[in-house]
């Protein structure tokens, strides 16, 4: 399916479904000779893998990644990339009883008109988050690479819910803090408010919204390209592919937009380089890395409420409305931003070294 592959010069082609043997990636375009090794990958897998905590999906995976193929030694060899992790902690016999009974906020409906009864709908199958795994997986290449030009990508937790960061957070913050709290936010206060709030949710069996802010540093200028090789429009397209990602803004203060008058974002010169002074557009502007940080917010929807609380829907074989009852220790998230953050890392990362073969900074194979 072509659907399963995103990239020009870093291609990154996605398999497996939520409840199949594996879920993998493979990669083409890495150059060769980049340090790579298992260990690199699973840093971030285990950031995103399930039931890490009290406050995510209960489900049981170790998420262990196996490199098969393309690389050698340690260092990649320029031939595709595989990489694959095993679904371990599976029951499909739950979602028998719902086969043909989609559940609201899913694609279950959309997905069995498209494909018939060979639609696999066992945990949603490639529509379920769990293909987000393959997503990180990738990211960890593209990060390394970025790495080698300098470039650092960091996200963090940003809103859960009407709990909210307030204070300027800086780059070090994000550093330091993010991976002290199961929530990952950068202000350790606001992050307390938002474990309660989301502990709060799961016995009140309801779920919450979030918002991810990611931010790519030491980006150069000029990189994107105009009009349909936008770098802000790709970066929409690669981070809108994250199941429950229902919005994204950019720039540093996103609350100026609704006001009528925008006040001029001057240049400035700031250690001998050129700079805007309160990076309104957040780092892109005409589809061009401007060289202020790209910042954007990433918007996700609370995830599957009527799962925790059963739901009504239609059978799809009798054309008749239904209800279905409440489902016994559901493995649903809460809330998505605490897994969500390495995923947001890694699309952003799949985006901006695509663009930096496309501008010749990093050379690929393609």
């Amino acid at each position: 399916m072509d659907g399963n592959s995103i990239g020009e010069r870093f291609v990154v082609y996605s398999f497996g479904e939520s409840h199949s043997k594996t879920i993998g990636v493979v990669i083409n375009g890495c150059p060769k000779n980049l340090e790579l090794s298992e260990k690199d990958i699973q840093v971030d897998l285990d950031r995103r893998r399930p039931g890490q905590s009290s406050i995510v999906t209960p489900r049981k995976e170790k998420d262990k990644v196996e490199i098969l193929s393309g690389v050698t030694n340690g260092r990649t060899t320029g031939e595709p990339i595989r990489m694959e992790i095993r679904n371990i902690d599976v029951n499909s016999s739950k979602y028998e009883r719902i086969k043909y009974l989609p559940r609201p906020g899913h694609a279950d409906y959309a997905a069995w008109k498209k494909y018939g009864d060979s639609y696999d709908y066992r945990g949603g199958g490639l529509f379920s988050g769990r293909i987000t795994a393959s997503f990180v997986m990738a990211g960890g290449v593209a990060k390394k690479l970025l790495a080698e030009v300098g470039i650092e990508i960091l996200a963090h937790t940003i809103q859960v819910e009407d709990v909210m960061v307030e204070k300027e957070i800086t780059p070090e913050m994000i550093r330091k803090n993010t991976e002290k709290n199961p929530v990952r936010c950068a202000d350790l206060d606001t992050a307390e408010l938002m474990v309660n709030k989301i502990m709060d949710a799961k016995e009140k069996k309801i779920t919450l919204y979030s918002i991810v802010e990611a931010v790519a540093l030491n980006v150069p200028v000029g990189l994107g390209g105009p009009v349909f090789d936008s770098l802000k429009g790709d970066l929409g397209r690669y981070l809108t592919v994250i199941p429950g990602v229902k919005g994204i803004t950019f720039g540093e203060y996103v609350g100026i937009w609704t006001r009528s008058e925008i006040p001029p974002d001057r240049f400035r010169i700031k250690d001998g380089k050129i700079v805007t002074e309160r990076n309104l557009e957040g780092g892109i502007t005409g589809g061009l890395a401007d060289g202020m940080p790209i910042k954007c917010q990433v918007a996700f929807k609370a995830p599957y409420p009527s799962i925790r609380k059963g739901y009504e829907t239609v059978n799809i074989k009798t054309k008749e409305e239904v209800e279905v009852e409440l489902e016994k220790n559901p493995r649903d998230d809460p809330c998505l931003a605490p897994r969500a953050v390495p995923v947001v890392e890694a699309m952003m990362a799949n985006c901006l070294v695509d663009h930096a073969m496309r501008d010749g900074l990093i050379k690929s194979v393609l």
